[in-house]
């Protein structure tokens, strides 16, 4: 079985694969008063050109380190955004691209960050590793088929930081 280590997450490290969000640095505008900052434009959002953007709920089971790859997914017509709805870490798994998955990495989000995978991007389910797994999911809606799986022939461990 294969052995990876989960790093922290960082818009860097993240570029090949989406977007990371999250209210790192001054915000882009304060709004509201003087009362909020707003941290304009995160994600690079991309529904193709039959699809539109739609907002769903999530709620997912929390699972543990070391955690066991099996399968990834990916959205061959549009881009997809993870937004937690708690502050708790949480685990983001990725594969380099190609007609099947390259090398799987994994990141351990921290409390307030968000994800946007590119279009296309290979990638493990929602992750949680603690109870809620509530997350906020902006992706496609359309009529044509966005949804890929690719299972692994040889499991993949993932541990922690």
């Amino acid at each position: 079985m294969a052995q990876i280590q989960a790093l922290p997450l960082t818009a860097r490290a993240f570029a090949p694969f989406g977007d990371v969000l999250d209210c790192t640095g001054d915000p882009d505008k304060i709004i509201n008063q003087g009362l909020c900052g707003r941290f304009h434009d995160r994600a690079k959002l991309d529904f193709g050109p039959e699809g539109r953007a739609g907002v769903s709920l999530f709620n997912a089971e929390p699972r543990a380190l070391p955690y066991q790859l099996e399968m990834v997914e990916r959205h061959p017509e549009g881009c997809q955004t993870f937004i937690p709805m708690h502050q708790n870490p949480w685990l983001v798994i990725v594969a380099e691209p190609g007609d099947v998955p390259g090398p799987i990495h994994a990141f351990i989000a921290s409390p307030g960050q968000a994800i946007n995978f590119h279009r296309g991007t290979w990638h493990g389910v929602l992750t949680p590793l603690q109870a809620p797994g509530l997350f906020a999911v902006v992706d496609r809606i359309g009529e044509t088929p966005n949804l890929q799986e690719f299972w692994l022939k040889e499991t993949v461990s993932i541990t922690g930081p």
